[in-house]
């Protein structure tokens, strides 16, 4: 055999080496240390700082979230620049709906993407692979007709797969650990299904403990050893950000040393298995803002506080297709807020609004949307608004959004918000999503208000499962004082209370003119604040400015702006032993500014 011949044997013989995770970032490191970025904006710029943050923690495989929007110039670059560093980049998609038959076209619209992107690019430019991220479990319609959901998502994955299919990329998928419980129609449990038909899975084992009945090692082993006998590759999953109610399940707050020997140990632990590939961390942006050290944390020591393993009946924030947070605002003082009603108001005289808000030393802001404005109509303004130390909520509604029927408007407003944020710097991003919804103007109210508060729970609680499941944006809704003589359905419970648990914080109503009194902001209130109290969560009073024909003490229009500062003063002394009472916001930023002084 001449020397050529050989060259070209040991050549194949490294390739199928390499298969399963067969790029050149492999080639020297026989294990993969991946992390997921979801936040594109961090490669517009070429993506250095993100690169420097890879070679320091050795990073080599890069999941990268695709934003169709965004021009193939800037991908292209980065993955230059990263395939230089000797880091692989899968093209990163995915959403809960997927697994929907109707979103179809969707996923196969990310496939033709990346197809031909990588057509028309030079081969250094390409991606290596393509990772999916699709978490059917957290949506309602699991929980309702599971089975049916399974089969659809069968069945758009089997179509993404023949689609992609012959393009040599390396197909990936995450899967968390507890897919093993749940099978397809002819038996075959989940997990054993995806991970015979994609080159990897990297499963999401979201626990920060080695060892205990629940941790990390063991959760993760029937997968290790299902993919043993299958020939397949399995990448270790590790989350590092931030989990309210659920730290058993990140390592935010334990430190970067402790994280760090963890995964040193997992690794070694972990190496006997043939089909251990490497690890995973969640997400890059988390993972990067971790403390040198812990937040005066020791590592954990024994069982973890939810240690059933489980899938959740409500969605985890942490599981992927995270939308990135907006950059904190510093606030050393209640809200003080308005509404903006008029989208056209931001777009056309956001100036107008700011001056505005600066004179009357304003820190919050609730700003209805027009969703067929491009994103740039909004970003200059939450930008403004941000270094003016003003948090901006978007805000949308409608009386017939309580209505199943009309759940899809309220979920586009949702699907709009979560885009935009993934598009736009930290500071230019919203900091959560405000509902105004009063059934109570519609006849069908008054024909069977009982269905109609049914229906409008059961869209309260699909507009915070859809909000939570990937981002940390907050949830919260107007609410009318007298909810309170209504019940939740199906329970004992006031629809009030229910509100208030389900949403981040709420808006209540209180449409008085004067603060104290048998009939003023705080006794109208006193319910609702009593709520809130109890369950921990921040209550707006929210007063009116606009005119009202339900009489003069609804609103302050008859008394002007002066009037209604000094009652306003009132209210923190008179609340003083109310934690949840957290501000006040004057409904609306057109009469506000139109008031008598």
């Amino acid at each position: 055999m001449n020397v050529r011949a050989c060259q070209k044997l040991a050549g194949l013989l490294m390739a199928l080496l390499l298969v399963g995770l067969q790029t050149p970032a492999y080639a020297e490191q026989a294990k993969v240390k991946a992390t997921w970025v979801w936040q594109t904006e961090w490669i517009k710029d070429g993506g250095e700082e993100l690169l420097d943050y890879s070679h320091e923690e050795g990073i080599n495989l890069i999941y990268l979230q695709i934003n169709r929007q965004m021009s193939a110039e800037i991908y292209q670059t980065f993955v230059e620049k990263a395939h230089a560093a000797n880091i692989a980049v899968h093209a990163l998609g995915g959403d809960p709906g997927w697994a929907l038959e109707k979103h179809l076209p969707d996923m196969l619209g990310l496939a033709d993407w990346v197809n031909d992107y990588n057509a028309g690019v030079p081969e250094n430019g390409r991606f290596d692979g393509l990772h999916l991220d699709i978490e059917p479990y957290v949506l309602p319609e699991w929980e309702i007709r599971q089975e049916e959901v399974i089969s659809s998502w069968k069945s758009n994955i089997s179509a993404f797969l023949s689609r992609i299919s012959g393009s040599g990329l390396e197909l990936g998928i995450d899967i968390p650990f507890w897919f093993d419980s749940y099978t397809l129609e002819d038996g075959t449990p989940i997990n054993e299904w995806l991970m015979g038909s994609f080159d990897h899975v990297t499963v999401m084992s979201y626990r920060n403990q080695l060892d205990s009945e629940h941790g990390i090692r063991s959760l993760t082993q029937a997968e290790l050893e299902l993919a043993d006998r299958l020939g397949k590759r399995v990448v270790v999953a590790v989350n590092t950000k931030e989990m309210p109610g659920e730290a058993h399940t990140t390592f935010h707050g334990l430190g970067r040393e402790y994280l760090s020997s963890t995964l040193e140990q997992l690794s070694a632990d972990l190496s006997s298995y043939s089909s251990f590939a490497g690890l995973a961390i969640h997400d890059a942006r988390s993972w990067r803002d971790m403390p040198t050290g812990g937040d005066g944390a020791t590592p954990p020591n024994g069982e973890n506080p939810a240690p059933n393993p489980t899938p959740p009946t409500t969605p985890d924030p942490g599981g992927g297709g995270t939308v990135p947070d907006a950059d904190p605002i510093e606030r050393d003082s209640r809200v003080r807020g308005t509404y903006i009603w008029e989208a056209r108001d931001v777009v056309e005289d956001g100036q107008g609004i700011l001056a505005f808000a600066k004179e009357k030393k304003l820190n919050w802001l609730y700003v209805r949307l027009d969703l067929e404005q491009p994103f740039d109509s909004y970003s200059s303004f939450v930008k403004q608004a941000s270094a003016a130390g003003i948090e901006v909520h978007a805000m949308g509604g409608h009386p017939i959004w309580a209505l199943q029927e009309n759940r899809p408007r309220m979920m586009k407003l949702v699907n709009y918000v979560k885009e935009y944020n993934r598009s736009v710097a930290g500071d230019e991003r919203f900091h959560g999503i405000h509902l105004d919804i009063e059934p109570y103007v519609l006849p069908a109210w008054w024909a069977d208000s009982d269905r109609v508060i049914a229906e409008w729970t059961s869209n309260l609680d699909a507009f915070v499962s859809e909000l939570k499941k990937d981002s940390s944006l907050e949830a919260s809704m107007d609410m009318a004082v007298w909810l309170d003589k209504h019940k939740a359905p199906g329970s004992d419970i006031s629809l009030s209370k229910w509100m208030i648990d389900r949403m981040d914080h709420v808006s209540l109503m209180a449409f008085r003119d004067t603060a104290a009194g048998s009939n003023g902001i705080v006794s109208v209130s006193k319910e609702e604040i009593g709520f809130a109290n109890e369950l921990g969560k921040p209550i707006i009073l929210s007063v009116e400015m606009k005119a009202s024909h339900e009489g003069n003490h609804i609103t302050f229009y008859e008394e002007g702006a002066a009037y209604m500062e000094e009652e306003l003063a009132k209210l923190p002394e008179l609340l003083q032993d109310s934690p949840a009472y957290a501000g006040n916001v004057v409904h609306a930023y057109e009469y506000w500014k139109n008031a008598k002084p």
